[in-house]
């Protein structure tokens, strides 16, 4: 769909019945809605060339992004949990595309919406959403985690969570997040949002992701079935050295396969490859790990 300045007047209308009160921002569902007409093109320009392309868009709020989506040609499949905003952005957006507005909990929702849609058209969609804060994490990585996981996703999330997703060893953001999305997927911090651009304006600031799925990590880690609890058993005690802080997991026989240098580390401080080598390690013969 050609730009005709629909997206200009939608933000603006937006940004007035919000000021009126005419719809309200519900803090316990942390609705932020971004209303920058440039900042909503250039992300949706970082999808590349979505027209014809399905789309999923989580949380979209009063549409602004959705309408950006369909401005630039694409279809989409939006998942909204609140009810009010489901049926303004429908209304709102009534022939400017092809849009399906679901009205369901994404973190429920998610990961079997983008089968379905990868199953009917024979290929997985893209994600790209500025997500809710109070679900992004968990959400990002059931979907790198799920079976169908989405082709790409763009999204937009507060910047912490943005520098704990893409943080390589060994930088001290780097945790449990990190690792879960990226034993998956290559993650990369693309741009901050300052907090004026949104209505209202969160009290942090946000920064869009792009996440890419890869079918060879996710199988890597698959083959390994104790390495998310590995994972999780080591940052849990993060302060601690390796040795220390996965005693509770591992008996001595298991850790004395691990090459100690690794052990000697902190969490944050070792590779994708350095996890996959200790997961090996201390692996029983099925792949799980090793009991203490």
């Amino acid at each position: 769909m050609v730009a005709d300045g629909f997206l200009e007047r939608h933000v603006i209308a937006v940004r007035h019945a919000l000021r009126a009160r005419v719809h309200v921002a519900r803090k316990r569902l942390a609705q932020h809605f971004l209303l920058d007409a440039q900042l909503l093109r250039r992300i949706v320009a970082l999808a590349g060339d979505v027209r014809g392309r399905e789309v999923v868009e989580i949380g979209p709020g009063p549409g602004g992004l959705t309408a950006a989506l369909l401005e630039a040609g694409a279809d989409v499949t939006a998942l909204e949990l609140d009810p009010e905003w489901s049926r303004a952005t429908a209304l709102a957006l009534v022939g400017r595309g092809v849009l399906e507005l679901k009205t369901v909990d994404a973190l429920a929702a998610a990961p079997r919406v983008v089968a379905q849609i990868a199953q009917r058209a024979g290929t997985p969609p893209m994600v790209v959403s500025n997500l809710p804060y109070a679900i992004a994490s968990r959400l990002l990585v059931d979907l790198v985690r799920a079976p169908v996981p989405p082709s790409r996703m763009i999204v937009m999330v507060q910047r912490e969570v943005a520098d704990r997703i893409t943080a390589k060893a060994p930088d001290r953001a780097r945790g449990l997040l990190s690792l879960l999305i990226q034993m998956r997927a290559t993650a990369r911090r693309r741009f901050v949002v300052p907090a004026g651009a949104f209505a209202p304006p969160p009290k942090v600031e946000s920064a869009v992701v792009e996440i890419v799925p890869d079918a060879a990590r996710a199988e890597r880690a698959r083959a390994r079935p104790g390495l998310d609890l590995l994972l999780k058993t080591a940052f849990q005690a993060r302060r601690k050295t390796l040795r220390r802080g996965l005693a509770a997991l591992f008996d001595e026989a298991a850790l004395a396969r691990a090459p100690a240098e690794l052990l000697a580390r902190r969490p944050e401080e070792l590779t994708d490859e350095s996890w996959i080598a200790l997961a090996d390690a201390v692996a029983t013969q099925n792949g799980a790990c090793a009991p203490s």
